[in-house]
Protein backbone atom coordinates (compact mmCIF):
# COMPACT_ATOMS: atom_id res chain seq x y z
CA UNK A 1 0.00 0.00 0.00
CA UNK A 2 1.17 3.26 -0.66
CA UNK A 3 1.50 6.02 2.09
CA UNK A 4 -0.71 9.36 2.65
CA UNK A 5 0.29 12.68 4.13
CA UNK A 6 -3.69 14.00 5.92
CA UNK A 7 -4.47 17.44 5.57
CA UNK A 8 -2.86 18.08 9.14
CA UNK A 9 0.35 18.31 7.60
CA UNK A 10 2.39 21.14 8.86
CA UNK A 11 4.49 21.08 6.15
CA UNK A 12 7.96 20.90 7.99
CA UNK A 13 9.55 19.27 5.60
CA UNK A 14 11.03 16.25 7.52
CA UNK A 15 9.66 13.50 5.17
CA UNK A 16 10.64 14.95 2.03
CA UNK A 17 14.56 14.45 1.84
CA UNK A 18 14.25 10.69 3.80
CA UNK A 19 12.71 9.02 1.08
CA UNK A 20 14.69 6.38 -0.93
CA UNK A 21 12.18 7.18 -4.07
CA UNK A 22 11.51 10.65 -4.17
CA UNK A 23 8.14 10.15 -4.01
CA UNK A 24 7.25 13.09 -1.24
CA UNK A 25 7.14 16.65 -2.53
CA UNK A 26 5.47 19.59 -2.04
CA UNK A 27 2.40 20.59 -4.08
CA UNK A 28 2.08 24.37 -2.86
CA UNK A 29 -0.11 23.23 -0.65
CA UNK A 30 0.67 20.34 1.17
CA UNK A 31 3.43 17.82 1.26
CA UNK A 32 1.93 14.98 -0.77
CA UNK A 33 3.02 11.37 -1.43
CA UNK A 34 3.48 10.21 -5.15
CA UNK A 35 1.63 6.36 -5.28
CA UNK A 36 3.22 6.03 -7.87
CA UNK A 37 6.67 6.02 -6.29
CA UNK A 38 5.68 4.74 -2.79
CA UNK A 39 7.25 1.32 -1.87
CA UNK A 40 6.68 1.95 1.95
CA UNK A 41 10.63 1.57 2.09
CA UNK A 42 10.49 -2.11 0.87
CA UNK A 43 13.96 -2.37 -0.57
CA UNK A 44 15.72 -0.05 0.90
CA UNK A 45 14.37 -0.40 4.73
CA UNK A 46 12.81 -2.05 7.77
CA UNK A 47 9.71 0.46 8.04
CA UNK A 48 8.82 3.91 6.06
CA UNK A 49 11.20 6.64 7.03
CA UNK A 50 8.53 9.09 6.06
CA UNK A 51 6.33 8.03 9.51
CA UNK A 52 9.61 7.96 11.59
CA UNK A 53 10.51 11.10 11.11
CA UNK A 54 6.94 12.81 11.05
CA UNK A 55 6.54 14.77 13.99
CA UNK A 56 3.01 14.76 14.02
CA UNK A 57 2.31 11.39 12.92
CA UNK A 58 0.07 12.09 9.89
CA UNK A 59 0.97 9.76 7.61
CA UNK A 60 -0.11 6.22 7.40
CA UNK A 61 -1.68 3.81 4.83
CA UNK A 62 -3.37 5.54 1.72
CA UNK A 63 -6.90 2.94 1.34
CA UNK A 64 -7.42 4.05 -1.87
CA UNK A 65 -3.69 2.53 -3.17
CA UNK A 66 -3.78 -1.38 -1.59
CA UNK A 67 -0.51 -3.01 -2.78
CA UNK A 68 1.04 -6.10 -1.64
CA UNK A 69 3.92 -6.59 -0.41
CA UNK A 70 5.33 -8.23 -3.63
CA UNK A 71 3.93 -5.74 -5.73
CA UNK A 72 5.48 -2.99 -3.40
CA UNK A 73 8.77 -4.90 -3.99
CA UNK A 74 8.27 -4.99 -7.58
CA UNK A 75 7.62 -1.28 -7.77
CA UNK A 76 11.17 -0.97 -5.70
CA UNK A 77 12.26 -2.79 -8.92
CA UNK A 78 11.05 -0.93 -11.08
CA UNK A 79 12.63 2.16 -9.72
CA UNK A 80 15.95 0.99 -8.72
CA UNK A 81 16.19 -2.06 -11.22
CA UNK A 82 19.65 -0.59 -11.93
CA UNK A 83 20.78 0.16 -8.79
CA UNK A 84 20.31 -3.68 -7.94
CA UNK A 85 22.17 -4.65 -11.40
CA UNK A 86 25.16 -2.31 -9.98
CA UNK A 87 25.49 -3.80 -6.48
CA UNK A 88 25.43 -7.20 -7.88
CA UNK A 89 28.13 -6.42 -10.69
CA UNK A 90 32.01 -7.38 -9.40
Amino acid sequence: MALKISKKCINCDMCEPECPNQAISYDGIITVIDPARCTECKGHYDTPTCIAVCPIDVIAVDPEHVETEEQLYDKFVALHGDLLISKSAP
